[in-house]
């Protein structure tokens, strides 16, 4: 097995893990990082790719964005809360750089305009009969 390899392996459950830790923490988003564990898992191991793909965590959180299928209404506004707090707390500590609280500014509307306009929608039951 090559670093390469061993890398993607790391990086991928440092992202199951946080992403396992954001699904029952509020302030913590699973979603960037089960994305994570999923880009990695699948450049580094089928055999993993194959068992993540298979789990509750990513069956509830990613597989229908995966698919391209959209979001439901719940899981969207979940990652913009959860955005939007974290993003307001380095708001507010970039008081002396006003610069910074532009970008971030900046970054949180693009951010919100993205999920509300750029990733479907779908109802719930969709979700559920598929």
């Amino acid at each position: 097995m090559n670093i390469k390899k061993i890398l993607y392996i790391v990086l991928g459950c440092i992202g199951l893990g946080l992403g396992a830790v954001g699904a029952v923490v509020p302030l913590l988003p699973a979603f960037p990082f089960l994305l994570l564990a999923a880009f990695c898992f699948a450049r580094s191991s089928q055999r993993l790719h194959n068992w993540f793909i298979n789990t509750k965590l990513y069956k509830n959180n990613l597989e229908t964005y995966v698919k391209g299928e959209g979001m439901t209404w719940k899981t969207k506004i979940r990652i913009m809360i959860t955005v939007t707090l974290l993003m307001s707390i380095g708001f507010i500590m970039m008081g002396a750089v006003p610069v910074g609280r532009i970008v971030l500014a900046g970054v949180w509307v693009f951010h919100i305009i993205y999920f509300i306009f750029g990733v479907k929608t779908i109802k719930k039951a969709q979700v559920q009969t598929e």
